[in-house]
């Protein structure tokens, strides 16, 4: 399965600076940079509303989007950065990079665990290790997520990178990696009672013994 593709609109922006960037947000417009190839860098304008629809349907990092800018002919990009508000966390601008249908991409991919493995009925706790893979690939054939079932997993059992079938998709992460494992709960160790000082009990019998046949001789 892989993503869908996006479609989303654009204007040539010739304008640049901080004071230029406040007024396009203010008037409900994003300023934004498409790059890639070689080509020269080219600043946009995105209507902030638009993106924010597309945004909250699809993955941003691994969406093939049709760009299309006004003017130009339409390409494929995939969005390597969303600059948001630190406070209001919205949108502040959008780096596009500029991709070929027959270039292989490099893409960090999510891992999805499914399933309620058996070790963690028997008292296991479900550790994941790894939440993303750096895959390769066309970008026709970029993969959503990695969906992986741990519902044979006993405590001990774990699943590596390795076992993933990721067809034709080139996982560049080490094979031996564990993205998941079982383990056995930590039990804490009953405190240890404290000894009892016997000798300092003794001795301080004695010193109340002798203590008192001091006093019976006064």
């Amino acid at each position: 399965m892989t993503n869908e593709q996006a479609i989303l609109s654009a204007q040539p922006r010739s304008v640049s600076g901080k004071g230029s960037a406040r007024q396009l947000r203010l008037a409900g417009f994003l300023p934004a940079v498409v790059y890639g190839h070689g080509d020269d860098t080219k600043s946009l304008t995105l209507n902030a509303h638009e993106l924010e629809r597309l945004l909250s349907r699809i993955r941003a990092a691994t969406t093939v989007i049709d760009l299309q800018v006004e003017g130009d002919e339409p390409r494929q990009v995939l969005i390597r950065e969303v600059q948001r508000h630190p406070l209001r966390l919205h949108p502040m601008h959008v780096d596009f990079f500029h991709i070929r249908a027959d270039e292989k991409v490099k893409v960090q991919i999510p891992v999805h665990l499914e399933g309620e493995p058996a070790g963690v009925d028997m008292g296991g706790i479900l550790q994941q290790t790894l939440h993303e893979l750096e895959v390769e690939c066309l970008p026709n054939e970029i993969p959503p997520a990695f969906v992986v079932d741990v519902s044979a997993l006993d405590i001990g059992d774990s699943i590596h990178i390795g076992d993933i079938d990721a067809g034709s998709v080139v996982i560049l992460d080490d094979d031996d990696l564990t993205i998941c494992t079982i383990v056995q709960p930590s039990v804490e160790e009953a405190p240890e009672e404290e000894e009892e000082d016997v000798e300092g009990e003794e001795g301080a019998t004695d010193g109340d013994e002798d203590g008192e046949d001091e006093d019976s001789d006064d």
